[in-house]
């Protein structure tokens, strides 16, 4: 099952993504706290006063953001932030226990899907610190291209199959996990 339902969640085949709110604030604040969880985003820990303000949905439009979910228990978050017509970029992370289990290109790849005919995307980028090889990979799997490398990051973009237009873009138009 693919999509968006009524109550804003986009789902893929193992995750679901269902919008952040203030409801998922403690959750958020003890994760963000973790030095494990952001080891890769930033690096150090957030105050809880900084996650309120930045991954509970108080950005949006210009931010959206989203617990990932897989077999209802929340396992990760993931935000996208439009750049310009038709693109923009994603960032996502995983408890520790959940990663190296495909969850995160499943939820990428849902979350693209969704942003190439849904919104219309042409090109949907990712930034990863090129050092985290496990990151590049699942990037990778979702089907992120490198394109350029910016300082110590990778910039990759996956786009919609070659002569789609993003509303004929459907599962066969991205890499499978392969």
């Amino acid at each position: 099952m693919h999509g968006k339902p009524a109550d804003g969640a986009i789902a893929g085949d193992l995750t679901r993504l269902t919008p952040a709110s203030e409801a998922h604030l403690p959750l958020l604040a003890r994760w963000f706290a973790d030095p494990e969880f952001v080891r890769n985003w930033g690096g150090q820990p957030f105050t809880r006063e900084e996650v309120a303000a930045k991954y509970t949905g108080g950005r949006r439009p210009d931010v959206e953001s989203f617990l990932i979910l897989a077999q209802n228990v929340p396992v990760g978050y993931v935000q996208y932030v439009p750049s310009g017509t038709g693109q923009g970029g994603i960032d996502m992370v995983l408890v520790p226990h959940a990663q190296g289990r495909g969850l995160g290109p499943d939820a990428a790849r849902a979350l693209v899907r969704h942003l190439h005919t849904v919104l219309g995307w042409n090109r949907v980028t990712v930034d990863p610190e090129a050092s985290n090889i496990h990151a590049v990979r699942a990037w990778a799997k979702a089907g992120f291209q490198p394109v350029s490398r910016q300082g110590s990051q990778l910039l990759m973009a996956c786009l919609p199959a070659p002569g789609a237009s993003p509303a004929q873009v459907h599962d066969g138009g991205f890499p499978s996990e392969t």
